[in-house]
């Protein structure tokens, strides 16, 4: 559950000339119940690319008929790819002290942290920027802030291949065009943090309004529809919708085109991996193929979506 990576890096607006972009593609979006089949990284200079890491990771079983489509990596492909602990630690390797771009990275800084700790014993702490924090923050008028959205907006073109180094280096290619768009509007990257005052009140969740004031204009929660199925484990459904709103975001009671997250409980999350999938899922997965804007999350990655600051505020409305 959120809250458990100590000695995680800190999420960064800043402008930084040496860095390494990453992106990885997954099983799924929980690193508690899935894993890494490929990972993709460049290693940055003064904006310019100077190294390059790729490879494929067999996980050790075959990967959904979802995965592959969505990744375009099959099982064959995966066959004759090596395990993760080998790769991992050149890969880590490769990463060294650097700052870490990418687009949505908080999800890959998870997976790398818990493979750190699971497999090399030691906590993964680089700091990290993300490229889909900074054009919430300097679009804040725009709906949507994928990497084929942010791509299109620098036109550097919005096709994304969902493919680890391709993206790594469309991650790379955003960032250097956000740094330019920021110097050419002379807008600081101090700016972009944000300064509000928190205040508490007591939860509603009858109501399902907002109950504290939290920044919502910049949150990945924003004007975005949630949609909860199963049982939550470490909180109650309620509870969870309430969270939702109070930071900006709106609930639903089906999957449907509008919708951006489906959420599942751990438990449930955890049998998708042996094909007990429910009919929310089944109809979440169609649209994701079909190109809506939907993400499936287990609770854990739900929570993993907050930021610290902010998920420490909200769970104090339930103690």
């Amino acid at each position: 559950m959120k809250g458990s990576r100590e000695f995680k890096g800190n999420s960064l607006l800043e402008d930084v000339s040496d860095y390494v972009a990453i992106d990885l593609e997954t099983t799924g979006l929980d690193p508690t119940y899935d894993d890494i089949i490929e990972f993709g990284a460049v290693k940055v200079s003064n904006g310019i690319i100077i190294d390059k890491f790729q490879s494929l990771i067999n996980p050790g079983y075959e990967i959904s008929p979802f995965i592959a489509t969505l990744t375009g990596i099959s099982n064959e492909m995966l066959a004759s790819a090596p395990s993760l602990v080998p790769t991992f630690s050149k890969f880590i390797e490769f990463l060294g002290n650097y700052t870490i771009v990418g687009h949505n990275v908080n999800f890959d800084i998870n997976f790398i942290y818990d493979a750190c700790v699971n497999n090399l014993g030691v906590a993964f702490s680089n700091n990290f920027i993300d490229t889909m924090r900074l054009s919430r923050r300097i679009f804040p008028e725009e709906k949507h802030h994928r990497l084929s959205d942010v791509s299109k907006r620098f036109s550097i073109g919005e096709n994304v291949e969902h493919r680890a180094l391709s993206d790594a280096i469309k991650a790379h290619e955003c960032y250097e065009s956000i740094k330019k768009f920021l110097a050419e509007n002379n807008i600081s990257f101090s700016s972009l943090y944000p300064h509000t005052t928190y205040k508490h009140s007591s939860i509603r969740a009858k109501d399902i309004v907002p109950t504290i004031d939290v920044p919502r204009d910049t949150s990945p929660f924003f004007k975005k529809i949630f949609v909860f199925t199963g049982t939550l484990e470490h909180k109650t459904r309620k509870e969870a919708m309430q969270m939702v709103v109070n930071l900006g975001g709106l609930c639903g009671d089906r999957v449907t085109k509008q919708t951006d997250f489906l959420v599942l409980g751990n438990t449930d999350y955890c049998k998708t991996i042996k094909d007990g999938k429910s009919s929310k899922q089944k109809r979440a997965e169609q649209l994701k193929l079909s190109g809506s804007n939907i993400e499936i999350l287990s609770e854990n990655a739900f929570y993993d979506m907050m930021d610290s600051e902010t998920f420490n505020i909200l769970k104090e409305e339930f103690h």
